[in-house]
Formats: structure tokens, sequence, C-alpha cells
């Protein structure tokens, strides 16, 4: 199932993904932003857990396990720029910001926000075709759930 999902993204013009191959991408990128600062702890995992729980509906053992494969998924692609082009091909323009609000959810799971992840979440902004004024709305949305 990897292989094939990693030559559908590694492809020149990559087609739009199936829902299931497309959250599983979502959840790799959710991975990738976890592990950019070197520090991939068990509340960024509780966190990539809850938000894919949430935005998918799923149980928390259904979320861990498919977490478990966007671990492996992720440490086996190469690019972050497929994994977006997948997403924006996938997802509607009026759901993208919802992918950043869970992206920034992640991101700020340790409670602090690191250089690494930011530019990390502005290169994806971009790549999806979302402004960096609706992505730090995205941003604010989210620290203010967490007050």
């Amino acid at each position: 199932m990897f292989a094939d999902l990693l030559n559908r993204l590694l492809a020149p013009a990559p087609a739009a993904l199936p829902a299931a191959e497309a959250d599983l991408s979502l959840a790799s990128l959710l991975v990738r932003l976890a592990r950019a600062d070197d520090h991939y702890g068990d509340d960024e995992r509780v966190r990539i857990d809850r938000v894919l729980s949430a935005r998918k509906g799923l149980t928390m053992p259904e979320a861990a396990a498919l977490r478990a494969e966007a671990e492996i998924l992720e440490s086996e692609a190469p690019d972050t720029v497929r994994f977006t082009r997948s997403l924006k091909d996938a997802v509607p323009y009026e759901d993208r910001t919802e992918l950043l609000e869970a992206m920034w959810d992640v991101a700020l799971a340790d409670g602090s926000r690191d250089a690494v992840e930011d530019a990390l979440i502005r290169m994806v902004a971009n790549l999806l075709g979302v402004s960096d004024r609706d992505s730090a709305l995205a941003r604010q949305r989210i620290e203010a759930k967490r007050l």
C-alpha cells in the first residue's frame, strides 16, 4: 500500500487521491510537522491522534493506527511538497484552512511555537494556496481553543 501511494505522490503530476489516502497523506504531513523540530514526543502523538479523531470521526485507537501508518509513510517519503500537492488536489479550497488548523494544533501541542514548525506551516500554506492571513487566522482559532 505504501509503495503504491508513494509512487502516486512522486509522479510528476499526481492525481487526486481517494479519501483514505488523502487522510493518510494529511496524517503523514502532521507527523512530518511534529518531527520538524527534532522532538517528537507523546504530547504531539496524542495531539495528532486527537486531531485525526475529531477531523475524521475516528475512535482514538483508529486514529492511533492511522498515525502509526503515517509515521512509516512519512519516514519513507522524501518530499513535503508531494504530500501538499496531493492534499491540494484532494481537498476543496474551502476546507484547506482546516488542514492548517490541524497543523497549528499539532505545532502548538507542546505549548510553544518553533521557528522550524512555523516555516513548514508557511510553506504548506503557500503550496495549498492559502494566504498568510488565513493561516494566521487558523492559528488564532487554535490558540483561542487552548485558552
